[in-house]
């Protein structure tokens, strides 16, 4: 663009008024425009300066008469008046077309420390509430586990209520607990009569058991079958690593700083929580989970599915068929005490 700028000015002539410091006396002078410079020429034809147009300032700008000097030499100037319009818009547009196309170190500079402040925002965005969970997942004791576990079932309990804990029932349950222990320190078992879909695990331990899984069925394997499933979806997903990706990392944050997280935040987990189905385990997973704990699956696949039909790996390929005889989940005093638990 400024070499056609420069073309179609070539020819272009004014009058003008030159000094050479400021301490000279104005002079008129012709002022035309070279191969990249500004000739000015005195009346007698005389060369008296050479402007390169990409070292040329304006100093007053949107002023009349225009006046130009060096780039940094302001006592050097040259006066056009409002009648050479036509050789001032010329100069302004060749001073514009050789701007554009010189280096912006502060453009440059500016753009450079918006795009780093972009890609520090988004490694912020995409890694750091990731990073800090992991973080808090690695350092968070199970003693605090079992703190912000319940913490969290306070909030559960305003929709399932309180759990069923009559005389018998709670020992029963206790035995059933340390029978099906998964081995990551002791599990806490309570039944509570609605709102949970069939036995769901909280942070720390506690898993919550609908009551209709010991109140509707002849043996303890169905119960325990449910709560192995339960145990198995923790270990393939911690449920404080779920806790806190709902919560956020504000919430991440305020657990590493202070070991607690808001009651806003757990109550809005509550509710998520009670309203999402179980994740499903595969088949394999609960094969092994089953073996490991000595329970038969077929009783657990047949709660669920009473065709068999959409269950039929766990019942062709149960750990425990029909005629072997794994240790018994609860003795049958215990079971029906258990059965009793919310008194019904």
């Amino acid at each position: 663009m400024a070499r056609t700028a420069l073309r179609k000015y070539q020819r272009l002539e004014a009058a003008g008024l030159w000094r050479a410091d400021p301490e000279a006396q104005r002079i008129d002078v012709i002022v035309s425009v070279g191969e990249a410079t500004l000739t000015i020429t005195d009346t007698r034809e005389r060369v008296k300066a050479h402007w390169s147009l990409a070292a040329m300032a304006r100093a007053n700008p949107g002023t009349l008469p225009a006046i130009y000097h060096p780039d940094g030499d302001p006592g050097e100037t040259l006066e056009l008046s409002a009648d050479e319009a036509e050789m001032i818009a010329a100069i302004e547009t060749l001073r514009t077309a050789i701007d554009r196309q010189r280096p912006h170190p502060g453009r440059l500079r500016f753009w450079g420390v918006l795009a780093c402040l972009i890609l520090v925002a988004l490694l912020a965005w995409l890694w750091l509430p990731g990073a800090a969970r992991d973080h808090a997942l690695r350092v968070v004791p199970q003693v605090k586990r079992a703190e912000i576990g319940q913490a969290l079932l306070t909030h559960v309990e305003r929709v399932t209520g309180p759990p069923c804990r009559a005389t018998g029932g709670t020992a029963a349950l206790t035995a059933l607990a340390r029978r099906l222990s998964p081995g990551a320190g002791d599990a806490r078992l309570l039944v509570v009569r609605s709102g949970v879909q069939d036995a769901l695990r909280l942070p720390g331990g506690t898993v919550l058991i609908r009551a209709d899984l010991v109140e509707d069925h002849d043996t303890a394997d169905v119960v325990a079958g449910y709560v192995i499933a339960a145990h198995l979806r923790a270990e393939a997903r911690d449920p404080l690593d779920r806790l806190l990706a709902e919560a956020g990392l504000w919430e991440v944050m305020r657990l590493l700083g202070t070991g607690r997280l808001s009651d806003a935040a757990l109550a809005a987990y509550a509710e998520t929580l009670l309203k999402t189905d179980p994740a499903p385990l595969p088949d394999a997973v609960l094969l092994e989970g089953f073996a490991r704990l000595q329970v038969p699956a077929t009783p657990y696949a047949y709660a669920r599915d009473i065709t068999g039909e959409t269950v039929l790996g766990l019942i062709e390929a149960d750990p425990f068929p029909r005629g072997t005889t794994p240790p018994p989940v609860l003795s049958d005093p215990d079971w029906l005490r258990l059965q009793g638990i919310c008194g019904g």
